[in-house]
């Protein structure tokens, strides 16, 4: 290798690491938004991001001039889109009593403030539908909470 490719191998390397030092935090809030974990308890979200942050990694060189946050965040909702009956289970997040489609919908509009129109052609649906699941969604998060069955009383150990 010559010194010319190992200096702009540091110097990808460099770009990135400030691309995620900037942008990890946010990226790692609206994945664990998606998988609707408990802020704190989140290694879906952490897999989730960590495979998105690779797949950007790999096309850094590539993206000229493109908004490597944009290319992450597209990164991560596809990758939450394909595997989303995984994330369909209760587990505790702000989310957790939406459906994954509703998650990921809500999160791409209000959270990361993309556009009907944006969101419609990522995810593959029609922008009236978005529309719709994100009214929707809006709603079901604004009612009441369902309530939570009892927890079962510690049995006494014997």
């Amino acid at each position: 290798m010559s010194e010319r490719q190992t200096a702009q191998r540091r110097r990808r390397a460099r770009e990135f690491e400030a691309f995620v030092a900037g942008a990890a935090g946010r990226l790692l809030h609206a994945a664990t938004l998606l998988t609707a974990e408990p802020p704190g308890v989140n290694p879906h979200a952490q897999q989730l991001l960590t495979a998105a942050l690779a797949h950007t990694y790999a096309e850094w060189d590539r993206l000229r001039g493109e908004d490597p946050y944009e290319r992450t965040r597209q990164e991560l909702a596809a990758r939450f889109a394909r595997s989303a009956w995984r994330y369909h289970r209760v587990r505790g997040g702000v989310l957790d009593r939406l459906t994954p489609q509703e998650r990921l919908i809500l999160v791409l509009r209000l959270y990361e403030g993309v556009a009907e129109e944006q969101t419609a052609a990522l995810i593959g649906l029609p922008v009236e539908r978005v529309r719709a699941i994100c009214t929707r969604a809006i709603a079901a998060m604004r009612s009441t909470p369902p309530p939570r069955p009892p927890r079962a009383p510690a049995e006494a150990a014997t």
